[in-house]
């Protein structure tokens, strides 16, 4: 299995005696995070772009810290993710005349990692869809162009620029996703595929692959048991934490009730010969007794001993 490489997405928190804290609370807890997720086989990192600055701070800058990755068998940091829930005043995504302080606060971002050989500039291309609406297709278009300036000073830099769509996000459904796509150059704007997301949102994961196999990028592999069917999207502030309807929306791959077809998905990235990374993400998996290891651990589990056989 060559052509894949798993990589594990930044959420993570752990018990403590001064209550749940993240790998970014101390070197030790960072130790400890890193060495985990390499002992299950995970040699890529996701992290969110904000946190570089952290990062910097806690080991002098973003190279020793990828020294710290390596000697702990991890290679390099994959992607950097980035998004911007709410609108506020002078920062609307779809408002055509904030383009350029988008592009150019990404533009921060994607400087700070020049030399670490990131990939990915991964970014939710809208607003909450309640901050979006009307979802339009003027909207639609507006959005398409930022993303192909964004997608243009991405590649400059080395990086693609996929766009991850969450149950929630403006642009979520299959027609949406369709239309947005139409408007934004195929060079420079990749879809990064969230397993979870998408069937949350009514979007089969599988065909949405097919459909855009050249133009995908990058990978969440993360379960799910629900199917919005009653608008939950449309809570604020976030729908992940406080929808009327359900309490916790992420598992791991290969949870009892799962709705991600995973074995089709890579069925469908063996046929299409994918190359590349595909991260591991538990996004709020601490919620109702949940554990971040835990749930790491059986999704690599899955990973090694179902996934791999498929595509080997």
């Amino acid at each position: 299995m060559s052509n894949i490489k798993w990589q594990y997405a930044d959420h993570w928190r752990t018990p403590s005696p001064q209550g749940p804290i993240n790998q970014f609370a101390s070197m030790r807890e960072m130790d400890r995070f890193i060495k985990q997720i390499a002992s299950v086989g995970l040699t890529g990192i996701g992290m969110f772009a904000w946190n570089l600055g952290a990062i910097s701070a806690m080991f002098g800058s973003l190279r020793s810290y990828r020294e710290f990755l390596a000697d702990r068998g991890i290679e390099k940091i994959v992607d950097l993710f980035w998004c911007a829930p709410q609108a506020s005043p002078g920062m609307e995504l779809h408002n055509p005349e904030h383009a350029g302080r988008v592009v150019g606060m990404l533009e921060h971002f994607v400087r700070l990692a020049d030399g670490l050989e990131v990939e990915n500039l991964v970014v939710m291309p809208a607003h909450c869809y309640t901050d979006t609406q009307p979802v339009t297709a003027e909207r639609i278009k507006v959005l398409a162009d930022v993303w192909n300036r964004a997608g243009r000073m991405a590649a400059g830099h080395g990086l693609k620029l996929g766009c991850h769509h969450e149950f929630w996000c403006g642009i979520r459904s299959q027609e949406e996703i369709d239309l947005f796509y139409a408007h934004t150059d195929s060079d420079f704007v990749h879809l990064y595929i969230d397993t979870a997301q998408h069937v949350i949102a009514g979007v089969d994961p599988v065909a949405l692959y097919e459909k855009y196999a050249s133009r995908v990028n990058g990978f969440h592999f993360k379960d799910t048991r629900h199917v919005d069917l009653v608008e939950d999207y449309r809570s604020l502030p976030d729908p992940e934490l406080v929808a009327r309807t359900t309490p916790r929306w992420f598992y791991e791959m290969g949870t009892p009730g799962g709705m991600v077809d995973f074995p089709a998905l890579m069925r469908a990235l063996k046929r299409h010969a994918y190359q590349g990374w595909i991260g591991v993400e538990h996004d709020k998996a601490d919620i109702g007794g949940g554990s971040y290891p835990e749930s790491t651990a059986l999704a690599m589990w899955y990973a090694r001993n179902v996934l791999s056989p498929i595509y080997s």
